[in-house]
């Protein structure tokens, strides 16, 4: 299933040209890397990883926990431990839950280069915006 329908399509996977798959377990967050996301070594800019983990877990919380996708989350904390650079290419995301209940829901993330490496991952806690 894709985000369309679910989340919208945001400003910001228009800016960056990624999509979100909803699946029974999360959400992924995929994205080709281009030299407009590089930094100066030309690997994916850290912020952006940071982005696409964020949005993995957000969208993983609004999925699961929001009664598929109506409901938004907002972050409350978000903590990104980068372990590899991610080179152009493609890139994704994956949003698991952790724990947490109606309102406030854990949720961890990790993002892979196109090969499989895990170049990032991530610990966050988002709060359920309405309802």
């Amino acid at each position: 299933m894709n985000d369309a329908r679910a989340h919208g399509v945001t400003g910001t996977a228009r800016l960056l040209g990624y999509t979100i798959d909803l699946a029974p377990e999360g959400a992924t967050v995929n994205m080709a890397v281009t030299e407009d996301h590089t930094n100066r070594q030309g690997n994916l800019h850290g912020g952006l990883i940071a982005t696409l983990l964020d949005t993995a877990m957000g969208a993983t919380a609004s999925h699961l926990r929001g009664d598929d996708g109506r409901v938004p989350f907002l972050t409350l904390s978000l903590t990104v431990n980068f372990l590899a650079p991610a080179p152009r290419g493609r890139v994704s995301a994956t949003g698991r839950i952790t724990g947490g209940g109606h309102k406030t829901v854990f949720v961890e993330a990790t993002a892979r280069a196109g090969d499989g490496t895990p170049v990032a991952h991530a610990v966050g806690t988002f709060k359920r915006a309405a309802g």
